[in-house]
C-alpha cells in the first residue's frame, strides 16, 4: 500500500494551498536574529496570528468567534450541541520552532479543505479552535486559555498575572481588546463540545524509528511549574570575602545540579529554564534570584517524590549559604489518559489509509489534556524526524504533514457523519 490510498490523497491543488498558508504565517513573530518565534500572549505577533486565523477562516467561509477568555473559533456551518472541534495555538515559546501549534491550526484548515474537495458536509457542529497562550511565556502559567475555559484556572488569578515588564494579564487583554471581565469557566461552551481532536507535532523521536508517519496519543505525563526565589545579600563582587557572601546565585547553581540528579534517581525530567537576577551588575553580588522548575514524570507520585526531593536539596543548600528559599507551584497538570472510546475510534479510522499507527505517551502539555477533563479528546501526532522541538531546529517533512491532514480529515469525516 502506498502512503495514501488512491481516494483519500491530498491532490496537488490542497497541498498548494497548504504551503500558501504556511508562507502567510511563517513569517510573524519570527526572530531573524535566532530563527526563533516569539508569539507571546497578546503582544504584537500574537495579535498578528489572531488575524492571520480569522483571515485564513474568511477566506474558507467560516464563522469567527471570540470567546470570552480569547480563544478563537471558526464554524463550519451552524454551531449547536454535540459539536466536534478541531485545532491547536499559535503562540509560541521564547524562539520557538515553526511547528509546535502552528501545524495543528493549519492542518486543521487544510482538513476542511480535503473534506470539503470530497463533497463532504459536516452533520454536526464543527469548529477549528485555536486556544490563547498555550506556552505561557508571558504570564508564567501554561495553557491559560483552555484553564480558564475550564475553570482549572480562576479569573481572579489569570487576571492578576504579571509578564516580566510587570504588565498584568488584565493589561495585557485590555489593550488588544479584550475584555478581562468576562474571563471565566465556560460551561456552555464546554457542554456543546461532543469531541476535541489536536494534531500537533511529535515533540520527541519515537516516531522517527517506525514507518508511520502519524500516531495516537495515549497519554500526558503529569507535570508541575515551580517558582524558585532565592533571598540573599548584594555586595561587592570584588571586595567581598568568599566566607561572608550569601550569594543567591550559589544556591541557585546547585539547585539546578540536583534537580537533574533527582530527576534522574527518580525516573522524572526536571528543568530550570527560566532566570531573573536581582541588580543584575556583572560586578555585583546578587540579591535575589528568581527561576522557574518544569518537572514532569510518568506518574502523579514520582513526579510529587522528586519535586519534593529537588526542593530539600535546594532549601538545605540555602541553609548553608546564609541563602533563603522560598517556593510556590505555579501550575499543576496531573496524568491525562485520553479518552478510550475516542483513541479507538481514531485508530480505527486510520487503519484503511495508514494500517495500524502506534500509539504514544508523551510528556509534553497541551490544550486536549486540559479540555480531557471537562470533555472527550484525543490527540494526533506527526512525525518529527530529529525529535527537536521548543527550538529553531523544530521540522517536520512535507510528506509527513500532509500525511498528518489526510489522518485528521479522516478522523473528522468520521466523527461529523
Amino acid at each position: 500500500m502506498s502512503l495514501f490510498s488512491v481516494h483519500r490523497a491530498v491532490d496537488e491543488a490542497e497541498a498548494s494551498a497548504y504551503s500558501d498558508m504556511w508562507r502567510s504565517l511563517l513569517p510573524l513573530g519570527l526572530n531573524s536574529d535566532t530563527g526563533g518565534y516569539r508569539r507571546f500572549a497578546w503582544n504584537t505577533a500574537d495579535l498578528a496570528c489572531r488575524d492571520w486565523f480569522r483571515s485564513e477562516a474568511a477566506a474558507r467561509g467560516l464563522e469567527v468567534e471570540t470567546d470570552r477568555n480569547g480563544n478563537l473559533w471558526a464554524w463550519w456551518g451552524p454551531k449547536g450541541p454535540g459539536a466536534i472541534v478541531t485545532g491547536s495555538h499559535l503562540d509560541s515559546v521564547p524562539d520557538g520552532g515553526a511547528f509546535d501549534g502552528p501545524l495543528g491550526v493549519v492542518s486543521s484548515f487544510a482538513a476542511v479543505d480535503v473534506l470539503r474537495a470530497r463533497g463532504f458536509t459536516p452533520a454536526k457542529p464543527f469548529a477549528v479552535a485555536c486556544f490563547s497562550d498555550e506556552e505561557g511565556a508571558r504570564f508564567g502559567i501554561a495553557c491559560a486559555g483552555s484553564r480558564l475555559m475550564t475553570g482549572a484556572l480562576s479569573a481572579e488569578k489569570a487576571r492578576g498575572l504579571c509578564d516580566l515588564d510587570g504588565v498584568t494579564m488584565a493589561s495585557a487583554m485590555e489593550q488588544a481588546g479584550q475584555d478581562p471581565a468576562t474571563l471565566g469557566r465556560d460551561d456552555e461552551r464546554l457542554e456543546g463540545i461532543a469531541a476535541y481532536v489536536e494534531l500537533h507535532v511529535e515533540q520527541g523521536k519515537a516516531l522517527a524509528f517506525t514507518e508511520s508517519p502519524v500516531a495516537v496519543a495515549s497519554a500526558i505525563w503529569p507535570h508541575s511549574r515551580w517558582r524558585f526565589e532565592f533571598a540573599g545579600e548584594a555586595n561587592h563582587a570584588g571586595t567581598t570575602r568568599l566566607e561572608d557572601r550569601r550569594d543567591p546565585m550559589l544556591t541557585y547553581a546547585n539547585a539546578v545540579l540536583a534537580a537533574r540528579k533527582k530527576a534522574k534517581l527518580g525516573g522524572a525530567v526536571a528543568t530550570f529554564g527560566r532566570l531573573v537576577v536581582e541588580p543584575n551588575g556583572t560586578n555585583a553580588i546578587p540579591s535575589r534570584v528568581r527561576a522557574w522548575l518544569d518537572v514532569r514524570a510518568p506518574a502523579d507520585e514520582i513526579l510529587a517524590a522528586v519535586t519534593e526531593e529537588i526542593i530539600k536539596a535546594a532549601d538545605e543548600r540555602a541553609g548553608r549559604d546564609g541563602t533563603v528559599l522560598s517556593t510556590e507551584r505555579e501550575s499543576h497538570t496531573p496524568v491525562v489518559e485520553f479518552d478510550d472510546v475516542l483513541r479507538n475510534r481514531l485508530a480505527g479510522s486510520l487503519r484503511q489509509t495508514f494500517g495500524a499507527v502506534p500509539v504514544l505517551p508523551t510528556g509534553a502539555g497541551h490544550d486536549a489534556g486540559i479540555l480531557a477533563a471537562a470533555v472527550p479528546t484525543a490527540m494526533l501526532y506527526v512525525r518529527n524526524p530529529t525529535g527537536v522541538s521548543h527550538a529553531p531546529g523544530e521540522h517536520a517533512d512535507d510528506r509527513d504533514c500532509l500525511a498528518g491532514v489526510t489522518a485528521l480529515a479522516d478522523v473528522l469525516q468520521e466523527l461529523c457523519q
